[in-house]
């Protein structure tokens, strides 16, 4: 990571390569792994606003092509019916 004093020994590979490689594209890394964490960690914004969250910064803004993320990503959740 980026974070000044933080040491890292040893390496992690995805597909075939050292993500902790000296140049390693942060920013490009962040976009190809996600992490899921024990307890949910959403911004202090609405439902939607966090649903498409990851789709803003990719520079993706339609507002058809948002709503229609919410709509299936709510529906996979089982939550659509109580949120809509």
């Amino acid at each position: 990571d980026l974070v000044d004093g933080c040491r890292v020994e040893g390496a992690i590979n995805l597909y075939g390569t050292n993500i902790y490689r000296k140049g390693e594209d942060v920013a490009e890394l962040r976009r190809r792994v996600g992490m899921v964490f024990q307890k949910p960690n959403p911004f202090p914004k609405t439902i939607y606003e966090n649903v498409v969250y990851g789709l803003r910064i990719q520079g993706i803004n339609k507002k058809r092509i948002l709503d229609e993320a919410v709509e299936w990503a709510l529906k996979g959740a089982a939550l659509w019916d109580e949120v809509k």
